[in-house]
């Protein structure tokens, strides 16, 4: 099931092999920040139940590892986003002739209604 994830969109696009190793990379990664992140937040509640001043103290240093986490994870959904773009662009390139289409698969009409 891993494999097919972007293997193909409902209106028939494929997705490039490279764009979609590069899709999988980054959802690893962004998966494996959100489950360090998850044990930083247990860490952190543990230490502000516990009241114990170093424990506190220590809650800075996680807290900043925390929104470190955080900054890496929506660059990753941005650059994520930039590859998703370009490789639409790129494979509209070759279908930029063939007119635009409905979810039905009908050809759209692109005339231009006046008003007035």
């Amino acid at each position: 099931m891993e494999g097919d994830v972007f293997s193909g969109f409902s209106n028939g696009t494929q997705i490039d092999g490279k764009v979609l190793h590069t899709f999988q990379k980054s959802f690893v990664q962004v998966q494996d920040i959100l489950d360090q992140n998850r044990l930083l937040i247990n860490e952190i509640n543990q230490n502000h139940e516990s009241k114990i001043p170093n424990n506190l103290s220590r809650n800075v240093g996680l807290i900043k590892e925390l929104n470190n986490n955080i900054r890496r994870v929506v660059d990753l959904y941005a650059d994520l986003s930039t590859s998703y773009t370009r490789s639409m662009e790129v494979s509209s390139e070759g279908d930029s002739s063939a007119g635009t289409f409905k979810s039905d698969g009908k050809a759209s009409s692109q005339k231009r209604i006046r008003s007035g």
